[in-house]
């Protein structure tokens, strides 16, 4: 496992992460907001990755909550909008406590783990120019440190 803290090019860095149940979201303190959601989809040992193309980096599929929106609809819909995958599976994996670079905001964020059985073809999108299925036993060039150090932490199944 990866040890923490974690930091991005950017001064971005993952505290640290707890693992929960979705009804104890609610129990988080509430003087740290819970801004967005990522994915960590699993299919045949691997994980799904996505090419940001205006960052010009390797992450997890995810971002921000809108407003009325559960962690759990954001996850989805985020997902579908940049990889355009259906998760066979798709649960709270745990909460990641992040400083957000360059104001050192620290906030919250739902992490999910999935599994696709049979995962769809990549369209390249408005943010996302590319996908791949990343082994975390190799290395992805311009992968964020903190989103690999997430599929780390929560594995799927070989």
């Amino acid at each position: 496992m990866p040890a923490l803290p974690v930091k991005n090019a950017d001064g971005s860095a993952l505290l640290g992460f707890e693992r929960l149940i979705e009804t104890d979201l609610g129990g988080l303190d509430a003087s740290v907001p819970l801004t967005a959601s990522l994915v960590v989809l699993w299919h045949d040992g691997r994980c799904l990755m996505v090419f940001n193309r205006f960052r010009q980096l390797w992450e997890l599929p995810g971002g921000m909550i809108d407003p009325g929106e559960t962690p759990r609809e954001a996850a989805v819909r985020e997902l579908v909008e940049e990889s355009a995958q259906h998760p066979d599976t798709l649960d709270l994996a745990g909460v990641a406590r992040v400083t957000c670079a360059p104001e050192d905001r620290l906030e919250f964020l739902a992490i999910y783990r999935g599994r696709v059985d049979s995962p769809l073809p990549f369209v390249p999108n408005a943010e996302m120019s590319g996908a791949t299925w990343w082994d975390p036993a190799e290395n992805l060039t311009d992968l964020t440190p903190i989103d690999a150090a997430l599929a780390h932490l929560c594995p799927g199944a070989r």
